[in-house]
């Protein structure tokens, strides 16, 4: 279970305190009926003893450990969500175990469904990226494929073999291997509870609908592996062994007990992945219940049939219970037995026949259907940046369960305040169907990317509800990169304090009036003509300075300001009692820091502005640094996974200086153009200079508008 995966822990927690209560976790099927057909009741009870008494032989513990922890693996990711109208991008953790010599390993959907970045560490030490061969939400696993460096043969790796779940009993020992709390290559034991346990709702009437990968469903056909092998945030998606040696179970739930996905349903998705790159299932679109509650001994009880579905097209309805599916036998007595239908439905060929035997209203009856291809239920959701907006491409499950009148089409997921779909009138809003573009329909990110982009006025068809409307959608307004504030004003470039009674009678310069310097900037002509911390200014071309309370500290700055900038002005300074006359030229006062040029950095997601005149000298105790400094860090961005910071003092980027805002686009138009794998930042940060390297995924911004500057 990574660490980043909060609805994955409300799951846990949900699971933990219904299951005190009773309401959720549903009973074995042996504790129900002792002629319920289960793993528990047909495994080899003399070899699930021989196991048992392994538990008290430590060397039987630290052989089925070493058998497989050379194949362990941990995996960090970089993933990506969608929140107000952009991505979000964020670490986790989690484990693995590679199961070929070739390098696949399988791990959870949860743990690297989204993710845009896979670092995998062996236990070896070695690091070796990784691809993603096939997601598969509805088991809530993913095969992946380690990726060896340029130049590195690609293996042999050492891995695991997968044993056969259905051997489990009742009581075997387990070993549980992961990386908890993002801490490598840990071990713990335990025994197995139940190798059959499905969630159900609080009246243990249907199958729960866990959604372990953020929208997905995940649980239709799984019957999971319960144990008490401590399995904690990190553990997910790591191995369970038996003590053979064997991959048993991949570890996704924890939380006091643990559940892992079977390893028999792990090697057939794992045999599909890697031979076609994809886990397609079959589908005839109608769910089952147990009959028991008909006071049926065998079948099951076709609860709900899809519209449009090859089930429905072939004439079945709900109520008709189905006693054979291509001539076998079909038992449904436990919700336990219901995974097993779906599985059976899941292998059958797509596109070919299926012979589906019901009794309806205690009538025989044969019911033919075509296999038709599972479809996922969520499409990709992606970025817009020439709206403003994020969006889910629409599928025909996610249709039917929205109540969509069609597929057609992109849902709306999220808005960027101040872009183009949030200023539109009417705006739009989340939840909207965008249909067409200028009239092109769309349904795709590419076809909706590919008519925004570019700039222009555009109509926008989308549905909201029931009701189609239109809107008119312009360019964004590009940020202003200058301050248009007034002209520069003259400067004397020190401060200073008033000359008070007090402070000039304890100086030894009983009546004097004026100001007393406090800091002369460098380099600047008032540092040029001598002036020094601790002289007292008296006079200004010749005429007194009168200032003597605390409220005539701006005198001084007002009577500069009448003059010009490059203007010279005579000062009376005494210095240790002796006066003397000190020309100075007058500059132009330097920028505030709210008037310094500011640039956003899109790509990697922050944005800069230049140092003000004071925060130069300010810096490294008193030399001037060249650089631009962070001031806003987007969260879910490139820079902030990297770990920038507000307050950086950006000096280089990939070794080049960046001594301004020009420069630094200059850079990073670059930067861009290359598109390096890896962008080093180099900052100043307090006292210290470091390094941050971010690594952008620059395929996802291919296509889209330019940078905003």
């Amino acid at each position: 279970m990574p660490t980043h995966h909060r609805k994955l822990r409300l799951v846990i927690g949900l699971v933990g305190v219904l299951s005190a209560a009773g309401g959720l976790v549903a009973a074995s099927p042996v504790a129900q009926d002792p002629a319920a057909p289960t793993a528990a009741v047909a495994a080899d009870l003399s070899d699930a003893a021989a196991v048992a008494a392994g538990l008290s032989d430590a060397a039987a513990v630290a052989a089925a450990r070493d058998a497989v922890y050379p194949a362990l693996v941990n995996i960090a990711v970089v993933s990506e969500s969608f929140s107000d109208g952009r991505a979000v991008r964020f670490s986790g953790a989690g484990s693995g175990v590679i199961v070929s010599a070739e390098g696949h390993v399988l791990t959870n959907f949860h743990v690297a469904g989204h993710s845009v970045r896979i670092t995998c560490t062996l236990t070896d030490g070695r690091v070796r990226q990784a691809k993603v061969i096939a997601h598969d939400p509805l088991s809530d696993l993913s095969v992946l494929q380690l990726l060896p460096p340029p130049g590195i043969p690609p293996g042999p790796y050492s891995h695991a073999g997968l044993g056969d779940s259905d051997r489990l009993a009742v009581g075997d020992p387990v070993i549980a291997m992961g990386n908890p709390l993002a801490l490598a290559s840990s071990v713990t034991l335990g025994i197995v509870s139940n190798p059959e346990r499905v969630f159900t709702d609080f009246a243990g009437s249907d199958l729960a609908d866990l959604e372990l990968g953020a929208g997905e469903p995940t649980g239709i056909f799984t019957r999971w592996i319960q144990h008490d092998a401590l399995i904690l945030p990190g553990n997910s998606g790591g191995p369970l062994v038996n003590l053979r040696g064997e991959v048993v179970g991949i570890n996704e739930l924890g939380g006091g007990f643990g559940f892992a996905i079977p390893s028999k349903m792990a090697a057939r998705l794992l045999r599909q992945a890697v031979a076609g790159g994809e886990i397609r299932r079959g589908w005839l679109g109608f769910s089952v219940l147990p009959v028991t509650k008909l006071g049926l001994a065998a079948g099951a009880l076709v609860s709900g049939v899809l519209p449009g579905s090859p089930a429905e097209r072939g004439g079945l309805a709900p109520g008709d219970v189905l006693i054979a599916l291509d001539g076998e036998p079909v038992t449904v007595r436990f919700l336990e037995q219901v995974p097993l239908v779906y599985q059976r439905i899941a292998d059958l060929p797509i596109g070919g026949a299926a012979r589906l035997t019901v009794n309806r209203d205690g009538e025989r009856r044969e019911v033919g259907a075509t296999v038709e291809v599972m479809k996922p239920f969520r499409g990709e959701e992606g970025e817009v940046p020439a709206l403003g907006i994020t969006a889910l491409e629409v599928t025909e499950p996610f249709a039917v369960l929205r109540r969509f009148q069609s597929a057609a089409g992109l849902v709306v997921t999220g808005l960027r305040p101040g872009y183009p779909a949030e200023d539109a009138k009417p705006q739009l809003a989340a939840d909207d169907v965008i249909l067409a573009v200028d009239g092109r329909p769309v349904d795709t990110l590419a076809d909706l990317r590919a008519a925004v982009d570019g700039g222009g006025q555009r109509l926008l068809a989308f549905r909201r509800g029931r009701a189609e409307l239109v809107t008119v959608v312009r360019p964004h307004k590009q940020e202003a990169r200058r301050w248009g504030g007034d002209l520069p004003l003259p400067w004397l470039a020190f401060d200073s304090q008033v000359l008070t009674p007090e402070i000039a009678a304890a100086l030894g310069a009983a009546g004097t009036t004026g100001f007393r310097i406090t800091e002369v900037f460098p380099g600047t002509a008032a540092a040029r003509a001598g002036l020094a911390a601790g002289d007292l200014l008296v006079a200004l071309d010749g005429d007194p300075l009168t200032a003597s309370r605390p409220q005539d500290r701006e005198d001084l700055r007002r009577a500069v300001e009448t003059r010009s900038i490059g203007e010279s002005v005579t000062l009376g300074v005494l210095r240790a009692g002796e006066r003397r006359e000190v020309a100075v030229e007058l500059e132009a006062r330097p920028e505030e820091p709210s008037q310094a040029d500011r640039t956003r950095e899109e790509e990697l997601g922050f944005a800069i502005r230049d140092l003000a005149f004071r925060e130069r000298v300010e810096r490294n105790g008193g030399r001037a640094r060249e650089g631009v400094l962070v001031v806003e860090v987007t969260p879910g961005g490139w820079a902030q996974v990297a770990g920038l910071e507000l307050g950086d003092l950006l000096l280089a980027v990939d070794g080049r200086p960046v001594v301004d805002s020009g420069r630094f686009s200059a850079v990073m138009a670059e930067v861009v153009a290359a598109r390096p794998p890896v962008v080093r930042l180099f900052v100043e940060r307090g006292p210290r200079t470091h390094f941050v390297f971010a690594e952008p995924d620059w395929s996802e911004m291919d296509g889209e508008a330019g940078r905003e500057r």
